[in-house]
């Protein structure tokens, strides 16, 4: 009798040592929890200054979470996101039903969750004066029917215009084609190089430059009010307006787009696909929370979920 009961004793000893070695082997491997683990997420460069700053006081509040960003193209971003290589990306729009359909068909439910307004700017060189232009003028820029400066204001002395975008799969080129070209083709005289920042070092060099970039590359980093922008580079007033003055014109400040004042305002979304509600899920609860919008505040992009305190700007022009 001893002896049986000394084998059962052994028997569940032996069954319990592999139970928890399996345990420890799962939690080695697939230990990921919403604080904790290790992802890549991708981003539309775009939004790399802000997702930078994001993942600093991230990482500083949750050092057990090792979250690596991959900065691309918005049409590679979601490409990856699509093939499930991440699990969440940082995009100028929301899942398309086509892709949404495709999730469904594996049994995966995505959300698209708005985490900040943001908008394009139009940057020029220092040396062009001409400062304000409106929104039909710049559909007729993008396609085609305007390339002189001198179409827009017939005493420049600027020649022929270089318009650059930041990369031929961004989505600034998506929402350009989508809400300001309202679908139609865009000019094959365009330029995209690669990234926002080869924009703006071009637009300084260039005189003849129209950059095209996103509206949190053109802050002024030594101004923490953020009222001011970038001092290599003339940012553009936009109208709404058949003609384009200074008084109806709005550059892309914080308040313009929190009251979407500014034309060329757009939302920016979190597009996350985490079935097991792990470290994507935790990352983007904090982007959505308190310290992640007030991070996107103080970047002079404008917080989708909480409250802004609007500051009076004065344009110079």
């Amino acid at each position: 009798m001893f002896a049986c009961m000394k084998r059962v004793f052994l028997f569940c000893c032996a069954v319990l040592s592999m139970v928890l070695v399996s345990c420890g082997n799962q939690k080695k491997g697939d230990g990921e929890t919403l604080y904790s683990g290790n992802i890549k997420i991708a981003v539309d460069e775009s939004f790399k200054p802000i997702i930078e700053e994001e993942l600093q006081v991230y990482r500083a509040l949750t050092p057990e979470a090792n979250v690596t960003p991959i900065y691309c193209s918005e049409v590679e971003a979601i490409n990856l996101l699509l093939k499930d290589s991440v699990r969440l990306v940082i995009a100028n729009r929301r899942l398309t039903e086509k892709e949404v359909a495709s999730f469904h068909a594996r049994k995966f439910f995505p959300q698209s969750i708005r985490m900040a307004v943001s908008g394009i700017a139009l940057i020029t060189n220092l040396e062009n004066t001409d400062s304000v232009l409106t929104v039909g003028q710049f559909r007729n820029i993008l396609t085609g029917k305007i390339t002189e400066w001198r179409d827009l204001y017939p005493q420049s002395k600027r020649g022929k215009m270089q318009v650059v975008f930041d990369n031929p799969n961004s989505g600034l080129i998506h929402y350009a084609i989508d809400s300001i070209c309202e679908g139609e083709k865009l000019a094959s005289t365009l330029t995209a190089l690669k990234s926002n920042e080869e924009v703006i070092r071009y637009v300084s060099q260039t005189p003849d430059a129209l950059g095209v970039i996103g509206a949190n590359w053109i802050g002024n980093d030594s101004d923490t009010t953020r009222l001011s922008f970038n001092k290599s580079v003339r940012v553009m007033g936009v109208s709404n307006s058949g003609h384009a003055t200074v008084a109806n014109s709005f550059k892309p400040y914080q308040a313009y787009l929190a009251l979407k004042q500014y034309p060329l305002t757009h939302d920016v979304f979190i597009l996350v696909n985490d079935p097991k509600n792990g470290l994507p899920t935790g990352l983007m609860t904090f982007l959505t929370g308190d310290r992640g919008q007030r991070i996107i505040l103080k970047s002079g992009l404008v917080p989708a979920t909480q409250p802004v305190r609007l500051v009076n700007v004065k344009d110079e022009f």
